[in-house]
């Protein structure tokens, strides 16, 4: 055996490595070298234990992932090896095992890949042909989940009375009927197909499993339910599957991801090994200290507990400020001396939960002169709701702006295409007109041959409205936002797309501003407004000492020496609401705060903007659950075998209602409703219904 190979291991990872057959589930805790532990176990299961490199086959969830481990995992395996193993994406796989085996279904290999673009084009046009009016990206992710359970067409017309969901299904039906004429394959087709193909086919399945005898999957939290299925069939034969990944940073489930799979691993592969990784090599104590007993709130979780490789540390700060000017600017000045320090810039970073909030950071950001980078996310000022309605309030402004004009002239929909487009602009430029005039002075029969009479309805509404909001921006600046937000539509335009939620928070968050602006200058324009905006969104120095900002969701996998984490209100992290799931924003907190080697900073502020104004804000609950602040009345519930408003039964009393549960030795106090009449009862008495 090649001592060296397993040297660098802790006792848990070496037990994780030397583990050959069976399931075998790692938990593995945020910093705790994961990445380290699964290329080591296929190098180790290759090179030392003789396990021919075909019969391997490791999944994973980006390429940037697979790249990393591959390069990795060859440096470890012996050198004598010539065949490569089979590391890839859970959708390269898919397309590997198509071009061998599509011929099952009766298509060629010929297929071609369609991305989310041409998806959608696809999809506009059918729509378009069967006079469907709905959100494209809306239909393009129903039509996702659609696939990603199995659901047919026809199924999914069977289940649903819903008027729009039945649309959306008709829809389905013509796009895979257009696919698969033209033999083409989208995304998720690199799973579905696959799995129908295995399903189906008994022999083949048992021949592939028999060829990849060791699984292992990196991020497996992340799977979602099609996937596990998928692995399902793929060790039908030999159940010897490694899976990789931490329940606590299960942060996907709004795309699908199920953590029940992590949960659930023990009781859907029988006779497995749990081992867990617990040492962590990136956060100081007191850091760990903080995620370990914010975690411990959820109760669907494995459980575990981060211990620091590092040793003691700074203490976490929280940071208040009176509103969300104050400490953007606070935070900024902080890491402009930082970097007077010679801290390098990729060392910081400041994170939040929503887009919205990243506003206030980038301004705070531009004042000092700091240069930043928005990582895995738009600028506020370059997102397309934002856009438009600079554009809208910069044609009333200054209604001959044709270039405004003309992006927002179908936004929300007035059934003005771009062809219309294109030759309203021609005639405006042959007449000397601006685009506005044009729509303003001619007749529907001298505009009978551009456009439809219902989009010339729609445009001479649109003139008008524009008309009645210049005279009212002359006016009244702080009226007048209210009124373009009902004449305009565009919340109900972006309200129904799939990020909708996330577009309309900035939205309020641009109207909040802009509500500040007309209070504080009541005898400025919507010139001086605009020129402020301008001023905001110019971001010279992107490229020197930039320090990153980005949500928590793009920030998972990485790791800085100083954190500022914003934002830390009631429901603004958590979210609460339709929708949110408590247990995800704590896991979302647990991700955040797991992000800091040694320095972190948690903010929370007094009042912020919030949908459309300022309002008073509630520290956040996971500043008291995470054990930071103390005399807080926050919402707090322990995890225990019984929380408030479980039902139990007593043997005596019945049943009843926990009303509220406190540590009492090894085991809780419990206060519980009997039907009205309240009893203190010790958790061992009674049973969970």
């Amino acid at each position: 055996m090649r001592i060296e190979l397993l040297n660098d291991l802790n006792s848990a990872q070496r037990e994780a490595v030397t583990h050959i057959d069976g399931p075998l589930l790692i938990l593995a805790g945020a910093g705790s070298g994961k990445t380290k532990t699964i290329t080591t176990r296929l190098a180790y299961l290759i090179s030392e234990v003789g396990i021919d490199p075909q019969n391997t086959l490791t999944l994973t969830f980006t390429n940037k992932a697979s790249k990393e481990m591959r390069s990795r995992a060859i440096a470890l395996i012996n050198n004598n090896q010539t065949t490569i193993p089979l590391l890839c994406t859970f959708h390269k796989f898919g397309l590997i095992f198509l071009k061998f085996h599509i011929d099952k279904i009766g298509r060629a290999n010929s297929f071609v890949i369609i991305d989310n673009e041409d998806k959608k084009k696809l999809l506009k046009r059918i729509a378009k042909e069967h006079d469907i009016d709905l959100s494209i990206p809306l239909i393009a992710s129903e039509i996702s989940k659609y696939k990603n359970t199995l659901l047919t067409p026809n199924e999914v017309i069977s289940k649903t009375d819903l008027h729009d969901y039945l649309k959306i299904a008709e829809i389905y039906k013509y796009y895979q009927q257009e696919i698969e004429l033209n033999n083409l394959v989208d995304f998720d087709d690199l799973l579905m197909l696959p799995y129908k193909i295995l399903k189906n086919n008994d022999t083949l399945r048992k021949s592939i499993s028999d060829r990849y005898r060791y699984i292992m999957v990196d991020e497996y939290q992340d799977t979602n339910e099609l996937q596990f299925k998928l692995l399902k069939l793929l060790t039908s034969e030999h159940n010897n599957i490694c899976v990789v990944g931490d329940d606590d940073q299960s942060i996907y489930g709004w795309r699908g991801a199920n953590v029940r799979n992590i949960l659930d691993f023990p009781k859907k592969f029988k006779n497995t090994k749990i081992i867990k990784l617990e040492i962590n090599y990136r956060s100081t104590q007191p850091i760990l200290k903080a995620a370990n007993e914010l975690i411990e709130y959820n109760r669907q979780r494995v459980g575990k507990k981060l211990i620091s490789h590092r040793g003691d540390g700074k203490r976490i700060r929280v940071f208040h400020s009176l509103n969300e000017k104050l400490e953007a600017r606070a935070i900024a000045k902080e890491i402009k001396e930082l970097l007077s320090k010679k801290v390098p810039s990729s060392e910081i970073a400041v994170l939040y939960r929503i887009n919205a909030l990243s506003r206030s950071i980038e301004e705070g950001f531009i004042k000092e002169g700091l240069g930043f980078k928005l990582l895995g996310g738009v600028p506020f000022y370059d997102r397309a709701e934002i856009k438009d309605i600079i554009s809208y309030f910069r044609v009333i402004a200054n209604q001959h702006d044709d270039f405004s004009l003309e992006r927002v002239i179908n936004r929300p929909r007035r059934g003005v295409g771009k062809v219309s487009v294109d030759r309203l602009k021609k005639l405006a430029f042959e007449e000397h007109l601006s685009l506005f005039q044009i729509l303003d002075m001619k007749s529907r029969k001298e505009l009978s041959k551009i456009v439809s009479k219902k989009g010339f309805i729609n445009l001479k509404r649109l003139i008008l409205d524009i008309k009645k909001l210049i005279e009212l921006s002359k006016e009244s600046l702080v009226d007048f936002i209210d009124e373009f937000d009902r004449t305009i539509g565009i919340k109900a335009h972006y309200g129904v797309l799939v990020d909708g939620d996330d577009r309309l928070k900035n939205i309020d968050e641009f109207y909040g501003y802009f509500r500040e602006f007309a209070d504080s200058s009541p005898d400025k324009s919507l010139d001086e407004f605009l020129n402020e905006v301008s001023l905001q969104s110019e971001q010279d120095q992107v490229d020197e000492n930039s320090v990153t900002i980005m949500s928590v969701h793009a920030s998972k996998g990485l790791e800085f020496e100083y954190l500022y984490v914003i934002g830390l209100e009631e429901e603004f992290f958590p979210i609460i609401g339709d929708g949110y799931n408590m247990e995800e924003e704590r896991r979302l907190a647990y991700v955040a705060i797991t992000r800091a080697k040694t320095d972190l900073t948690l903010c929370y502020v007094d009042s912020r903007f919030y949908k459309g104004q300022r309002r008073k804000m509630k520290k956040s609950r996971f500043l008291g659950e995470a054990g930071l602040i103390k005399g807080e009345k926050l919402k707090i519930t322990k995890q225990s075998k019984f929380i408030k408003g479980d039902l139990v039964k007593h043997k005596i009393f019945g049943i009843g209602r926990v009303k509220s549960a406190t540590k009492s030795g090894r085991q809780y106090k419990l206060n519980i409703n009997f039907g009205g009449k309240e009893r203190a009862i010790l958790s061992s008495f009674v049973e969970s219904i």
